[in-house]
């Protein structure tokens, strides 16, 4: 199954693809420049030194109850890059989109994104040490504007366990909704 693992900049993405991928996970790591200043803003994000250019890839093997191979595409969280959703997201079976609450406002692009491409996703709400609050997986779908169906879970993007939790959320969802059954064409249980 083709996993994306979407959200704003700085939410959590690549560290998550690494902390669950079998495989070395290949990354598009760039150093942040001055060139980017004016662009990207680091607003809750101020120790942030790298970001995703292009794309992070990994793969994971669950094998109970069924025997599951999800290929996790990581999408850059910047506006200006975009343009590549719509190439990572092609085919995919559904999503996990970070939240990270320093900087919620950034969540809704991506919950828009896969909402009107009937993708099935979940907002993992990775809990970052320095967050000002914690909120609640009810704040944050309040917040989101999102229907009760739509899983909320914390997460901890750098914990293997956690972000398994995730992952196998989005897969139970996924695999059992039926408002989306065009996503899983070619899924094998």
């Amino acid at each position: 199954m083709k996993i994306v693992i979407a959200g704003g900049f700085g939410a959590g993405k690549t560290t998550l693809v690494g902390a669950v991928s079998e495989i070395d996970p290949l990354t598009t790591e760039e150093y942040l420049t001055s060139a980017s200043s004016g662009t990207d803003s680091l607003a809750g994000v101020e120790a942030k030194r790298t970001t995703t250019v292009s794309m992070d890839f990994g793969r994971i093997t669950f094998t109970t109850p069924r025997h599951i191979v999800l290929m996790l595409f990581g999408t850059p969280g910047q506006e200006r890059f975009r343009f590549t959703w719509d190439d990572l997201s092609h085919g995919a079976s559904g999503a996990v989109i970070l939240a990270d609450t320093r900087r919620l406002q950034d969540s809704f692009a991506a919950v828009s994104y896969f909402e009107d491409r009937h993708v099935p996703f979940v907002v993992a709400v990775n809990e970052f040490d320095d967050a000002p609050h914690r909120y609640s997986c009810q704040e944050v779908r309040q917040a989101l504007e999102l229907p009760e169906e739509t899983p909320v879970l914390l997460c901890d993007a750098r914990d293997t366990r956690s972000a398994s939790t995730a992952l196998i959320t989005l897969v139970s969802y996924a695999l059992t909704s039926s408002r989306h059954p065009q996503t899983l064409q070619g899924a094998r249980p």
